[in-house]
């Protein structure tokens, strides 16, 4: 299986979850509250910060017909031109956004929509790019995306195996292999039951590339299960608070919610570690408290071991229980106090199973 490198970083099986806090239109118009939201990404663990490069004329035209109505979800009743233009990021503050995220130490990357948006990131130096579930049948676009020799994330909601497929191989004719998926379920919110989160098994090994959640449900169960599947990238919508209101806060994570998030994954990679049967430090203490044979009554030289006077129980400072049945019936060698660990010597001879 392929890894992928975002700059100093590796990403895939055995690494780091990488982190992306997707800041989307939590801005609210506001590019001070942009950049608050870069720092608190930081400060909550987020390994990256996620822009959106459009306008509403380079992601659909301004037309008011049926077509271009939302009639259900969370985006009920909007039409399509004004509600990118509610939620768009000006390309003027991107500049200084991706200064800000340098500044603060977090990796800055965004998701194109046409080809002007990828020039436009060429320009300001971005150095990894994000396909969007929505975007991931426009070919041309991936392809010219791809042709930039640099990694590119790319989410898969809503997505067949062949699209996925035509995706994949759509990067690989220009001869760029950094590329993961993202296993999506492009609602807003996204609901437990339809994230079939088990999918991630699937795709690491049939497609051999990392795999990622682009997480849209509340809270941080579905992370957190990502993750113990084997997710090496998680991205979550993020905001300083739902209530200022945008197009994307209803589905977004406050700042505690995500520093949490980020916590239990971390948690989650150490409690994941390793395949091993070996014994921990702590286990190695605990040894002492496993079952043995003791003998539970006083026992004479010459009597017979029985049910009534040996027994498996804890601790663990006589003979194994697996040779109880062929201790029984055997007889002792010496005397044996009651509470005292069974031992081979106090046995007459003969062969223990």
């Amino acid at each position: 299986m392929r890894n992928i490198k975002i700059k100093n970083r590796i990403i895939g099986e055995g690494y780091p979850t990488y982190i992306i806090a997707e800041m989307s239109g939590n801005h609210a118009g506001s590019i001070n509250r942009a950049k608050e939201i870069i720092h608190m990404a930081k400060e909550c663990g987020a390994d990256c910060i996620k822009l959106q490069t459009y306008t509403p004329d380079t992601i659909t035209i301004d037309c008011d017909n049926k077509y271009f109505r939302i009639n259900e979800g969370t985006w009920s009743g909007e039409n399509l031109y004004k509600l990118y233009g509610k939620a768009y990021t000006p390309w003027e503050w991107q500049y200084e956004l991706k200064a800000e995220a340098d500044k603060v130490g977090i990796d800055f990357f965004s998701t194109p929509f046409d080809k002007s948006s990828v020039d436009f990131l060429e320009d300001i130096g971005i150095e990894f790019y994000k396909i969007a579930s929505f975007e991931l049948t426009d070919i041309p676009l991936i392809e010219y995306v791809a042709s930039k020799g640099k990694p590119i994330i790319m989410s898969t909601g809503m997505g067949s195996k062949e699209e996925i497929w035509d995706a994949l191989n759509t990067v690989t004719m220009q001869n760029n292999n950094q590329v993961a998926i993202l296993k999506c379920s492009s609602a807003y919110p996204a609901i437990s039951e339809d994230m079939n989160l088990r999918t991630i098994v699937d795709m690491k090994n049939t497609f051999q590339v990392p795999v990622g959640l682009s997480d849209h449900s509340m809270g941080s169960i579905g992370a957190i299960t990502a993750v113990a599947l084997g997710a090496c990238i998680i991205e979550k919508h993020f905001c300083l608070n739902r209530n200022i209101v945008n197009p994307d806060s209803s589905f977004s994570m406050e700042p505690e919610e995500f520093k949490n998030m980020v916590n239990d994954i971390r948690n989650a990679e150490k409690a994941l570690g390793k395949i091993s049967y070996e014994i921990t430090c702590g286990e190695m203490s605990n040894r002492n408290f496993r079952r043995s044979i003791f003998a539970v009554d006083d026992i004479k030289a010459g009597d017979v071991f029985s049910n009534n006077n040996i027994r498996v129980i804890r601790p663990s400072y006589g003979l194994e229980p697996k040779y109880y049945n062929s201790v029984l019936g055997k007889k002792a060698l010496c005397d044996i106090k009651r509470g005292t660990p069974l031992r081979l010597d106090q046995v007459e001879q003969g062969e223990l199973m």
